[in-house]
């Protein structure tokens, strides 16, 4: 049976799992043996990787830090909704179209003086237009950037779920072919893959087209013994045994129901806090004048001081209103994750949009916008 194992090639980054762990702790991030192989196979599979999970538990982090390994330009698309392909693909620079314009406007003048009429005249701009659509008015956006870019490149689409579905569709062409149609111009193809990293923080589905391109890997909180030492190789100052009392102290606020659970991030941001003040015991008064570092909402602070006393020693006793209140309170608050869930109805896609591969690629257009406009201002000028 011939051996199908991914072998690396000239330019692996890595070699190993064992590599990927070293190389990443060189940088500063802790990674298991997990995300560790995940990152591996994407590297020599040529594969987007998809990660998902909570807030605040490094997964735009690791995207940085692949970049630092890897010797890669990093570029990044942060996601949000009502963004649309202009901000993520490419766009046409309409001010420096209409300066051409202006600039060429007696030899504009004398392509149409001898028309014979408007058809006629409007005909010969027309033939024109690849004058303005091309390369030399192009301005390109991450996703083309990292397509088309002469140095390799990481490129990270953050937070993708609050993207609206249609960016998902734009993204299909790039994830599962590395590449992006212009329809004025052609399509470029990525000579050298970049490394695709798309996070979500899951406050919705994304669609089965975007994870079927993808490696997917769910990146959760880490253990007590994993966050620890990501304390400890941040250098807070804080003492080992008051780093290891932390970690546990966080890993219980995690349990409570708040709306933000504390990130890695901010662990890290509670021990130098703790280290900066001196502290050399944990107990509650330093950690109840201290907890809006890792606590951002007024009702979490609220219910994790009502906790406090079981966060120091888990044998107390606290209020049930601790452990039990709902997160959110209907009219009070808006809630992200029930807006989006709204949206995720079944049947909201289109056969196409599931289907084969190039399928959602926009469909070619004319161009009817920026160019026209100059080209029609020049026109209505002569006339």
């Amino acid at each position: 049976m011939p051996d199908t194992t991914p072998q690396p090639s000239a330019g692996a980054p890595f070699a190993s799992v064992e590599e990927v762990i070293a190389k990443f702790a060189e940088c500063g991030y802790i990674a298991d043996r997990r995300l560790a192989t995940t990152v591996l196979l994407q590297s020599r599979l040529d594969k987007p990787l998809l990660l998902e999970g909570p807030a605040g538990v490094g997964k735009t982090e690791l995207a940085k830090k692949l970049a630092e390994v890897t010797g890669r330009r990093l570029l990044r698309l942060q996601c949000y909704e009502g963004q649309d392909e202009s901000k993520a693909l490419y766009e046409w620079d309409y001010g420096k179209q209409l300066l051409y314009t202006q600039l060429l406007r007696d030899k504009i003048g004398e392509i149409i003086a001898d028309a014979p009429d408007l058809d006629a005249a409007v005909a010969r701009i027309s033939a024109q237009d690849s004058v303005f659509f091309s390369d030399r008015f192009l301005a390109p956006r991450p996703l083309l950037e990292a397509i088309r870019g002469a140095q390799p490149a990481v490129l990270l689409v953050d937070e993708v779920d609050r993207a609206d579905e249609a960016l998902e569709a734009v993204l299909l062409e790039c994830l599962a072919e590395f590449q992006v149609s212009i329809p004025e111009i052609g399509t470029f193809t990525a000579a050298t893959p970049p490394y695709v990293v798309l996070t979500s923080n899951n406050t919705r589905d994304l669609s089965a087209a975007l994870k079927r391109r993808c490696l997917h890997l769910f990146l959760d909180y880490p253990d007590h013994e994993r966050e620890l030492e990501i304390v400890r190789s941040k250098r807070t100052g804080l003492p080992e045994e008051l780093a290891r009392q932390l970690v546990a102290v966080v890993r219980r606020l995690r349990e409570l129901t708040l709306r933000k659970a504390p990130s890695i991030s901010e662990t890290v941001d509670w021990a130098r806090t703790l280290a900066v003040l001196g502290t050399d015991e944990l107990d509650e008064r330093v950690l109840s004048e201290t907890l809006n570092v890792v606590v951002k909402y007024e009702r979490d602070l609220h219910r994790a001081l009502e906790a406090l006393p079981r966060l120091v020693d888990p044998d107390q006793q606290v209020p049930e209103s601790a452990e039990a209140a709902p997160p959110h309170h209907a009219g009070d608050e808006v809630d992200g994750r029930a807006v989006r869930a709204a949206k995720d109805l079944p049947g909201r896609f289109d056969d196409a949009y599931y289907g084969a591969r190039g399928t959602a690629a926009r469909p070619p257009q004319r161009a009817t916008g920026q160019g026209h406009r100059a080209f029609s201002a020049v026109t209505r000028r002569r006339a």
